[in-house]
């Protein structure tokens, strides 16, 4: 006959403890925090996205026009004409002198910024200038650079024109 090592209570205690240590070390061998979050408001509707691509060194330009196109997992938020226009980053974004800005379909419409939040009163992103018809949607994208410029992260949504 063997003697019991634990009673019926030091069992569950101790099953209790190894379930909570090995949840514990699955999530520490995930390694993978959550990028902090950029967000698009219109009027009282808002979006927030993780970045779709991120490194803690620098992101070349290949990989950064690859982002610029890849717009697969991009939020998706409606846009009239005239209305306001809100930009906002997590502080993560611009520590340590880090500066973040907006480029719409390619192209920057605003200037490096340390700022997390930047707003725009009737701005139009739609505008031709007289070119044609305007398209349905664009492609809007936050580019995250460091003190020297170099691209760190990029977050992607599409804007779509009500």
């Amino acid at each position: 006959m063997t003697a019991q090592l634990f009673s019926g209570r030091g069992r569950r205690s101790v099953a209790a403890l190894g379930a909570v240590s090995a949840g514990l070390l699955l999530l520490s061998a995930c390694g993978d925090k959550p990028t902090p979050l950029a967000t698009v408001t219109v009027g009282t509707s808002s979006v927030s996205a993780e970045a779709a691509c991120r490194d803690s060194k620098e992101l070349s330009m290949e990989k950064v026009q690859e982002c610029f196109t890849d717009h697969k997992e991009a939020k998706t938020i409606e846009y009239g004409r005239g209305d306001t226009l809100r930009l906002g980053v997590e502080p993560e974004v611009v520590e340590d002198g880090k500066k973040w800005q907006a480029v719409l379909d390619g192209q920057p419409i605003t200037e490096p910024s340390s700022n997390t939040y930047r707003s725009f009163p009737g701005a139009d992103l739609f505008a031709t200038g007289g070119a044609g018809e305007a398209p349905a949607s664009k492609k809007l994208a936050f580019v995250e650079v460091s003190e020297d410029g170099k691209p760190l992260a990029v977050w992607n949504f599409t804007v779509k024109l009500k």
